[in-house]
């Protein structure tokens, strides 16, 4: 029984260990996991919510009342110099005890609390701005590394050709029909890009440092090489009419200020309320001996006679309010004006693909075809293949840089909408 036992814990921890393996070994391979294991562990967006959970635990005690005040008085310790001083309530002349509530004027409560609810959906708000960042630059990360690969990846597919161009040029030149100069250019055309691919995978190790730094891992931990790019949204869905509504409604930073400007001008209600004043109740049962004989009832309030330091008071909530609007108009023209920018980025970007894929690609293959058959024939010579080769890189390399560039401009148009597209 008891090796059955040690089997199956046996076997649950290799099981459990082996779907943390495959969980890790599929980490990195879209964006989507990235961002889910984002949102359980970077320490920056943790600590956003644990301020959210602050400020809303604020929010009780701020429309609470007081705690009450409970006094006693000891009369006559001495009985008019007949015993030694004692505090016996029994044994004193009287004993009185005093329990005291202070009650705010009519509706500073409530104030409070608004004023307490409007900072704790601004700190949500605050928290939703930092997840937007940093989504946006795992994204953005995310799409540079996918990039760097496709570069990568076309170099060694360049470098091969370079290869063979090589062994067409020492056959040229074996047979008398080319020259040396034609076979030493082809090997340095392969050092340099072999150059070029170190420096592309320094790059790349550094962009899986960064992405590990931003999703809240060690940066030397492996990662996935990433296996696809999110598709490009249709244009009539990220033009800008379309996305400037969707900007006002859900971009946590207006969000926030607009929560801002709700507390601001609950607090100003709150200072002019401070005209009026504040009471205190009380109740005292006074003892006697053994019993209790006289009962008082009390009545205090504070009389608001400062009116210079209550008028600066008041001028600091209105001008506190004014700063908050001016902030808003501000934060609102500027996210709008960096939505433009970026959706006019985005179709730029659109409209170079386009432009590379229909035609600047097919031209420079078929050039390069061209171009190769008319040097295995002698009708030109190395230089012209080259040139054709530098073309056909330098085209697909365009291509990569614009898919690149579009997904960067995707990335921070969803930041500045608060939301996928």
């Amino acid at each position: 029984m008891r090796h059955r036992i040690h089997l199956c814990a046996i076997a649950l921890t290799v099981g459990l260990a082996s779907a943390s393996f495959a969980q890790d070994a599929q980490l990195g391979q879209s964006v989507e996991s990235l961002l889910k294991y984002a949102r359980d562990s970077n320490p920056e967006y943790a600590s956003m919510r644990f301020d959210v959970v602050a400020a809303q635990a604020r929010i009780d005690p701020a429309g609470a009342l007081p705690d009450p005040k409970f006094r006693t008085e000891w009369r006559d310790i001495t009985r008019a110099g007949d015993q030694n001083p004692t505090l016996l309530p029994g044994r004193v002349g009287s004993t009185r005890y005093l329990l005291m509530q202070d009650l705010p004027w009519t509706g500073k409560r409530e104030l409070k609390r608004e004023v307490a609810t409007s900072q704790a959906d601004a700190a949500r708000g605050r928290a939703e701005g930092t997840w937007n960042e940093l989504a946006s630059k795992i994204k953005a990360t995310y799409a540079q590394l996918y990039y760097h690969g496709q570069n990568r990846r076309l170099n060694q597919e360049i470098l091969d050709l370079m290869v063979q161009l090589e062994k067409v040029a020492q056959a040229r030149y074996a047979g008398g029909l080319a020259a040396q100069q034609d076979v030493i250019r082809a090997q340095l055309e392969q050092t340099a890009m072999r150059t070029e691919l170190i420096n592309l995978d320094t790059e790349h190790r550094q962009l899986l440092g960064k992405l590990n730094a931003l999703i809240g891992r060690s940066a030397a931990e492996a990662l996935a090489e990433p296996e696809q790019i999110r598709s490009l949204p249709a244009p009539e869905c990220s033009s800008f009419p379309a996305l400037e509504q969707r900007a006002r409604e859900h971009n946590p930073l207006l969000r926030t200020e607009a929560f801002q400007i709700r507390a601001a001008e609950k607090n100003r209600e709150l200072v002019y309320k401070n005209r009026y004043p504040d009471f205190t109740v009380g109740v005292s049962p006074i003892q006697y001996g053994g019993s209790f004989r006289e009962w008082e009832l009390m009545l205090e309030l504070n009389i608001p006679l400062q009116q210079d330091s209550r008028r600066a008071q008041e001028r600091e909530s209105e001008a506190m309010l004014d700063a908050a609007r001016s902030r808003q108009e501000q934060v609102s023209k500027q996210i709008l004006a960096d939505l433009y920018e970026n959706v006019v980025g985005l179709e730029a970007s659109r409209r170079t693909l386009g432009l590379i894929a229909d035609s600047l690609l097919p031209q420079s293959e078929l050039t390069f075809r061209s171009a190769l058959a008319g040097y295995e024939s002698g009708k030109v010579d190395f230089a012209t293949l080259l040139d054709a080769q530098k073309q056909i890189r330098q085209a697909k390399l365009n291509q990569v840089a614009a898919g690149m560039n579009a997904q960067m401009r995707l990335a921070e148009i969803e930041r500045i909408v608060g939301e996928d597209l």
